[in-house]
């Protein structure tokens, strides 16, 4: 194992602090070292994205990114996404009725704001493209499309594109 530092970051706009192995798993830091348990542990190889963040303004899967990886950076969890839980994506959840279990969800809407981002008017392809690697076992694919596409127009004040 390797020896304990100290790794400064930025977690949901504050400054943090950890002592811990540099090589342990960002996700641990965040739910055991900082209680913050909205990202979830799914597989821990990377894969299903249960466990997305922001990781300055790009999506990387917390369970497979050492915490010497972020020392000095901007990490987002689904609890600083909004202060008040009124993201666009947020509120399209809801009016969508996209989570089922809920479990994969906090992934599925960090992983849908960096599309949201890249894809201001996102078509179908361009959904199914970057959520790919986001499993959902309900398979509440349709509803995470339309939840999407709802919060994209909300984000650039128009219409759902089709």
């Amino acid at each position: 194992m390797t020896a304990s530092t100290t790794t400064t970051f930025q977690l949901n706009g504050k400054a943090l602090s950890v002592t811990t192995s540099p090589d342990t798993p960002l996700l641990w830091v965040i739910r055991d070292e900082v209680g913050l348990t909205g990202t979830k542990f799914g597989c821990g190889i990377g894969l299903c994205g249960a466990c997305t963040v922001h990781f300055g303004r790009h999506a990387v899967r917390s369970c497979v990114t050492p915490l010497s990886a972020v020392a000095g950076a901007d990490i987002t969890t689904i609890e600083g996404l909004s202060r008040d839980g009124q993201h666009p994506l947020q509120k399209a959840w809801v009016q969508t009725q996209a989570p089922q279990c809920g479990y994969c969800q906090s992934g599925q809407i960090m992983q849908a704001a960096v599309l949201i981002r890249r894809f201001p008017q996102p078509t179908d392809d361009d959904i199914d493209s970057v959520m790919n690697g986001n499993l959902c076992r309900c398979m509440a694919y349709v509803r995470i499309r339309q939840a999407i596409k709802i919060a994209a127009a909300e984000v650039r004040g128009g219409a759902p594109h089709a």
